[in-house]
């Protein structure tokens, strides 16, 4: 039975699942998950709902049943806000929202595997005037931009609002005032759908970027993620399930690409230009830091090496001496190569992984990746590289974690709050591996 009396409370915690049942005017039974509701009093409950059979039902019937569900039953309610009966049986529609950054980002996804739609609208030419994201500038054009494109999304997916299941969103790390932009968006989008939403960590994203590009890609692995914000090493045992292993103890490596793109004059953001510049030497003319953490070999240190760019730079330039920019370039990108891949070895071997997916906007520099390639062909570890358009911020793959999230159980309500820094193993909502240690 799914009967249990948790007893008279102003509510429940965790949230609990919510099933409304009615019949049709055939007497065909209908149900469905009701995503926003809760107990307010004794005697009472309040139920938030959208569009729906359930309510045509309703209104036709005067009449409908709620049940609560208990942990037994957790997996097959689930599956009533899963499942619909007007579509097919296996496939979930994830609306999925970023803003961290520069790029608002809106995405359709479905299944966690499939892109139907990934709307962006990037922000690079602005901030190019400024050598560098003005933080305010972007939360502004997040907010000009992001209902527009969410209707972009939706069209260019070919779904309509009632077909969403759940909403996804980037509630940390960014710059905090873009990150509220998109989350406080997608708080309003699911509350007015009347479905679930599903809180998701930027890296976790960019981590399940993979899932989109490699239909076969399944946990166990080791993640190397590399971005403008962040570096890692993460252990991925389940799809919602990672370890941090290692870490940069200061700048990431995306930074650093930028910051030395306008040492070197060129534009931002600064990846690719350094990438083509790169390739216009062989190097081996300077010779760069390589930093080590003594007692923690698989955390990283990219400050020493900014700061030796720059001051090579200003030390030619004070001297009047030549500066062979392209030679900068591609020894320092082998500096940044010589940092990360032989890491990202040795963390494989520490956690026991055969297999090893790249992440992150600098997982689309050239070097990096052809040095990931040699050194996993050496050490028999299989490689996923995600292809370029999917290395830098997007929805999908924010829509792609989202669905795993979802499987396992997260949920967040209307107090969800967005953070600047967050990390990847420290969840904001409960999963039901947690919810079954507070009912047991």
């Amino acid at each position: 039975t799914m009967r249990k009396n948790f007893g008279a409370k102003p509510f429940l915690y965790p949230q609990p699942v919510m099933i409304l049942g009615t019949y049709d005017e055939n007497g065909k039974a209908n149900a469905m998950n009701a995503a926003w509701g809760g107990i307010v009093g004794a005697n009472e409950i309040i139920v938030d709902l959208s569009a729906h059979k359930t309510t045509d039902n309703i209104i036709k019937n005067k009449a409908f049943t709620v049940g609560v569900a208990d942990l037994e039953h957790l997996v097959a309610c689930d599956y009533v806000g899963i499942v619909s009966a007007n579509k097919e049986a296996d496939k979930m529609k994830i609306l999925a929202f970023e803003s961290s950054c520069d790029e608002t980002a809106v995405a359709v996804v479905e299944d966690g595997r499939r892109v139907l739609s990934d709307a962006i609208a990037s922000q690079a030419d602005m901030h190019a005037l400024y050598g560098g994201v003005v933080p305010e500038i972007a939360s502004r054009k997040h907010v000009e931009a992001i209902a527009a494109l969410t209707d972009k999304a939706l069209a260019d997916a070919g779904v309509t609002k009632r077909d969403i299941d759940a909403v996804a969103v980037t509630y940390a790390p960014g710059l905090i005032g873009a990150v509220l932009v998109g989350l406080s968006f997608a708080k309003s989008v699911a509350y007015a759908l009347g479905v679930p939403l599903i809180p998701v960590h930027h890296i976790r994203g960019h981590i399940a970027a993979n899932y989109l590009a490699f239909p076969e890609l399944e946990p166990p692995f080791l993640a190397l993620c590399m971005s403008g914000g962040n570096t890692l090493l993460v252990d991925v045992r389940d799809y919602t399930d990672l370890v941090l292993v290692g870490a940069t103890r200061d700048d990431a490596a995306g930074e650093c690409f930028d910051k030395t793109a306008r040492v070197l004059g060129l534009p931002y953001p600064g990846g690719k230009p350094m990438d083509e510049l790169a390739q216009q030497s062989a190097g081996g003319v300077y010779d760069l830091p390589r930093a080590s953490i003594e007692g923690h070999p698989l955390d990283m240190s990219f400050s020493g090496l900014k700061t030796a760019v720059v001051n090579l730079a200003h030390n030619a330039e004070q001297k009047g001496e030549p500066l062979d920019r392209a030679a900068l370039a591609r020894d320092f990108t082998r500096a940044v190569s010589d940092e990360l891949v032989p890491r990202a070895m040795l963390a494989a071997r520490t956690c026991g992984r055969k297999t090893l997916g790249a992440a992150g906007g600098v997982a689309a520099n050239t070097i990096l990746r052809a040095d990931l390639m040699a050194a996993c062909a050496r050490e028999g570890v299989k490689l996923y590289l995600p292809p370029l358009r999917l290395c830098g911020d997007n929805g999908a793959m924010i829509g792609a974690q989202g669905y795993y999230e979802y499987l396992a159980g997260a949920r967040a309500d209307l107090s969800l709050n967005a953070y600047a820094t967050r990390d990847i193993d420290d969840a904001v909502v409960a999963y039901r591996a947690q919810v079954r240690d507070i009912f047991a």
